[in-house]
């Protein structure tokens, strides 16, 4: 890699990195690493630590932490002017006061141990609803409301629905079971992963069956008779995964797995005062822990660098390690470290490590659809239900099972003849995010997460505002006045939208598709990495983001697991 001739790292026995300079001057950082400033006009400059992350992530902040409060010397690299990644807050729309959660919106599996251990001072709060289904039957508007809690009201909806007790019994009954499946699961996201025969005889066998074993469509016909039950149940298996509910891949069952292990019990939750609140505490404490963050810093390459023996010249060799590229505004940054603990996508880890030579591997697509609305008040809705109620929790748009999967089927032949998708009101449950005079409005915060829309369907310049209108075409067919004339602003962000802004391939949120998170029988857990979910086909390089192994929504649980392989390899070292 260019550069490294110049220089070379040698490790005193305290641990700590220092610097040898061959022309320049060395300046010892405030955490015992030390600085190389090159006295050339192209300002570049080296750095050296212990263990350099890359991405600036929520996980990486985590795994940071961690790190950082070991002992160990870490620098954290992020290419934007911010840290956060996908976990921030902004004010889309300048001329309104208002700061909406952008990209992700609600915190799902986070668990609270990582929480308190970490001393995040967040106020997660639970919605009331959890989800309302609007629906025509009979020339009539009706809507299916489900309530967070035990409720009569629930009950009473699905008897609407469908006629009788049948369809609520069951929708309870299945949940049930889930709740057994996570109730094992979601105590391992903390520790190194379980085998998958370890948890298999802990389940009930016929919901490990449905969710495990065969395609999640296939429980969803069999155990309810009705299309928008069936709808509202597996769309938890298609967030952000382009996948029909039958896929033999499974991909979809995963993706269902994860959503349902939120805060163990299938909950997610609102955090007040935005995404933006949850990186704001996580900065906090990577701080506070010594963690020096650079931002603006653009990683262009990745080495590992094996031992080398002494030369005949008498150079002692180079200590194994990794080298990172970066650009940092106009100049060059080299870091030096022991190890890399990678935020960033698998993908793009990949490319700077082998960059021109992905030849053979599979470029994420993502496929969703993000639309950030900032609207006067609530629309009416045609059932005459409260908008208050019904957008309180997610307001599902046109998800029954058949349009879900006959939107899939048109979505994989390269059309989009409709929106299917999800809405959410952030400001019913936590109006901190907007400003004195909003708040004393009836002004709300909306987001529409649209299901089955490809990257590869949404790259012309029209594609934005085109899907915009097929969701005001959805929304408005369930409400008693048009949405558009309520809007005060509005952001759609495409998949290739999310990959310009956040370096997400494919504008794919989970980094690529879910993972188990078990392992398989015979699947090799030789080292703490394999072990953790972490591991990558280098020895000194970890992943800590969605593309690790439990990663995915807004967890921590990557972060967490990245640092406890990577303290529990240094534990092994002689």
């Amino acid at each position: 890699m260019a550069g490294w001739a110049g220089w070379r790292r040698r490790r005193p026995a305290t641990g700590r990195g220092t610097v040898d300079e061959l022309e320049g001057r060395v300046l010892n950082g405030s955490n015992g690493a030390s600085l190389v400033m090159g006295g050339g006009p192209d300002r570049s400059r080296s750095l050296s630590c212990d263990v350099v992350i890359v991405g600036g992530g929520h996980n990486a902040l985590v795994a940071s932490t961690y790190l950082a409060r070991a002992g160990l010397d870490v620098v954290l690299l992020e290419r934007l002017d911010h840290v956060g990644g996908a976990a921030i807050s902004a004010q889309t729309f300048p001329e309104h006061d208002a700061r909406l959660s952008r990209y992700s919106y609600l915190v799902s599996l986070m668990p609270q141990a990582l929480v308190d251990d970490l001393g995040l001072r967040l106020e997660l709060r639970s919605r009331d609803t959890a989800s309302y289904t609007p629906y025509e039957r009979d020339g009539e508007a009706h809507g299916l409301l489900v309530e967070t809690g035990e409720g009569d009201a629930t009950r009473a909806s699905f008897r609407e629905l469908t006629g009788s007790d049948d369809a609520f019994e069951a929708w309870q009954a299945f949940y049930g079971e889930v709740a057994m499946l996570a109730d094992a699961v979601a105590p391992t996201f903390l520790r190194p992963l379980p085998r998958r025969a370890d948890l298999g005889p802990v389940v009930d066998q016929q919901v490990w069956t449905d969710v495990v074993e065969q395609p999640l469509g296939v429980a969803l016909e069999r155990r309810f008779d009705d299309d928008l039950v069936r709808g509202v149940v597996g769309t938890d298996g298609l967030i952000g995964t382009f996948a029909s509910l039958h896929d033999p891949s499974l991909a979809q069952n995963r993706c269902f797995l994860y959503h349902l292990m939120g805060n163990g019990t299938g909950e997610w939750r609102v955090p007040v005062g935005g995404m933006g609140a949850v990186t704001g505490e996580l900065e906090r404490v990577a701080r506070e822990a010594g963690v020096r963050i650079l931002t603006g810093v653009e990683v262009t390459g990745v080495e590992q660098i094996e031992e080398r023996e002494a030369c005949d010249c008498g150079d002692p060799g180079e200590e194994a390690g990794v080298v990172v590229d970066a650009l940092e505004g106009e100049g060059h940054l080299q870091v030096d470290a022991a190890y890399v603990v990678s935020g960033i996508a698998p993908y793009a880890l990949d490319a700077a490590m082998w960059p021109g030579d992905q030849a053979g591997v599979t470029r994420p697509s993502g496929s969703q659809l993000k639309i950030n609305l900032l609207v006067s008040r609530l629309p009416r809705l045609r059932s005459g239900d409260d908008p208050a109620v019904a957008f309180a929790g997610t307001f599902h748009v046109d998800e029954a099972m058949s349009q879900v999967e006959a939107l899939h089927t048109a979505a994989a032949q390269g059309e989009q003849p409709f929106a299917s998708g999800e809405l959410y009101c952030h400001t019913l449950t936590d109006r901190s995010i907007l400003g004195p005079e909003l708040a004393a409005s009836e002004a709300q915060t909306l987001t529409y997460f649209g299901l089955h829309t490809p990257y590869e369907n949404l790259l012309d310049d029209r594609a934005a505002e085109r899907e915009y209108r097929r969701f005001l075409t959805a929304i408005d067919a369930h409400l008693a006045e048009p949405l558009e004339p309520l809007v005060l602003g509005v952001e759609v962000k495409t998949p290739a939208d999310v990959e310009a802004a956040l370096a997400m391939p494919g504008g794919h949120i989970f980094h690529g598709d879910l993972a188990w998170p078990w392992l398989d029988d015979d699947e090799p857990a030789d080292s703490p990495a394999q072990r953790w979910g972490v591991a990558t086909a280098h020895d000194r390089v970890l992943l800590c983001g969605s593309g690790a192994r439990r990663g995915g929504a807004v967890s921590g649980i990557g972060g967490h697991n990245a640092a406890h392989a990577l303290l529990e390899m240094l534990s092994r070292r002689p």
